[in-house]
């Protein structure tokens, strides 16, 4: 088994596409519409299935926001250098929540941006020669 993908649902769903296209690096792999059931689908990624997991970003059609409830953490992404990561998400238009910096009680060092719906993104410097597919893989 593995994890194919993460679905979101977004207020906005070419402003989501923005979001994890421009200011993230990923790319929109594919789009499909449903007009019986009135929601739109985007997938973007670092890279497709089966070799990455890709992110499902699905619009319901007049719904502009959601609430987030206390269930929803994070999402993970890989960096190699977080310090430039996070100045390219600023570059780029998006909010650096948490600066970068270790972990409470641990050394891996993190930060965190937020999308525009308000979901959390943790970027995890990783040096290790791992490859996560994330911001500057």
């Amino acid at each position: 088994m593995r994890i194919l993908h993460t679905m979101l649902r977004v207020g906005d769903l070419q402003r989501s596409i923005d979001f994890y296209t421009k200011v993230l690096g990923m790319t929109l792999l594919r789009t499909s519409e449903n007009p019986e059931y009135k929601y739109t689908l985007a997938f973007v990624g670092y890279g497709s299935n089966p070799d990455h997991a890709e992110l499902e970003l699905t619009y319901n059609w007049g719904q502009t926001e959601y609430e987030m409830g206390t269930a929803y953490g994070h999402l993970a992404i890989s960096a190699d250098n977080i310090v430039e990561a996070c100045d390219a998400v600023r570059a780029n238009g998006g909010n650096v929540t948490r600066e970068p910096g270790p972990v409470k009680g641990g050394s891996t060092v993190i930060a965190f941006v937020t999308d525009p719906d308000g979901y959390k993104i943790e970027l995890i410097e990783r040096k290790d020669g791992v490859r996560g597919g994330g911001l500057d893989s």
